[in-house]
C-alpha cells in the first residue's frame, strides 16, 4: 500500500512510469481478491501467491532496477522506486506466508482511532482518569472484536456486576457476553 501511495504521488511527474507500476501492483491486489473470494486456506493462498504474484513481483522488481538507473532520484517517480527498492525483501516477505496479508490497511485503520485522540488523551483530567478511559478503550476494542454491541454488553456488566459471584467475574467479559446470553436465553 506504502509503495502504492508513492507511485500514485509520482503520476504528476512522470504519468508513464507510474501508471506501469500502479498497473502490476493492481495484478497483485487482484490476485488476494481472488484468493478472499475463493476462501482459500492459508496453504493454498500461498500457493497461488507463488503461482500469480510472484511472477508479477518478479517483473515489477525487475523494472523498477532498470529504471532506478536512468531515473532523477529527486523526483518524485524516482523517490518512489528508491522507497520500492529500499524495501524490496519485506515487501515480498507476504508471498511466502498466507497468513501475511498484501499490506497493513486494517491495522492502520484499526489504530487510526488512538493517533487521532492522542492529544486529547493529555487532557484526562488526571493519570487515574486516563488510565481508566484507556481500560474502556480496551473493553470497546474487545466488544468490536468480537461483534458484541459495547452499550448492551456495558448495561448487563453495570445491572450484573454486584450481584455476580467473584468466581463468575469472567461471564461480564465482552468476549463471553454472546454465549452468556444465548445460556440465559435458554
Amino acid at each position: 500500500m506504502h509503495i502504492r501511495r508513492e507511485f500514485e504521488r509520482a503520476l504528476d511527474n512522470d504519468k508513464t512510469k507510474a501508471q506501469k507500476a500502479l498497473s502490476m501492483i493492481q495484478q497483485l491486489y487482484a490476485v488476494e481478491r481472488k484468493a478472499s473470494q475463493q476462501m482459500l486456506d492459508t496453504d493454498k493462498v500461498k500457493e497461488l501467491r507463488l503461482t500469480e504474484s510472484l511472477p508479477v513481483l518478479n517483473e515489477l522488481g525487475k523494472w523498477i532496477f532498470e529504471e532506478i538507473k536512468s531515473t532523477l532520484p529527486k523526483s518524485q517517480i524516482g523517490k518512489a522506486m528508491q522507497y520500492s527498492y529500499n524495501r524490496w525483501d519485506a515487501l515480498s516477505a507476504y508471498l511466502y506466508d498466507g497468513n501475511l496479508l498484501i499490506d497493513n490497511n486494517q491495522i492502520e485503520n484499526s489504530l487510526r482511532g488512538l493517533a487521532l485522540g492522542r492529544k486529547n488523551y493529555l487532557f484526562a483530567g488526571s493519570h487515574d482518569a486516563a488510565q481508566r478511559a484507556a481500560m474502556i478503550y480496551s473493553f470497546f476494542a474487545i466488544c468490536k472484536k468480537h461483534n458484541v454491541n459495547p452499550y448492551n454488553w456495558l448495561k448487563n456488566t453495570l445491572l450484573n456486576i454486584s450481584t455476580i459471584n467473584h468466581k463468575n467475574i469472567t461471564d461480564l467479559y465482552p468476549q463471553n457476553f454472546n454465549k452468556v446470553q444465548q445460556l440465559t436465553n435458554m
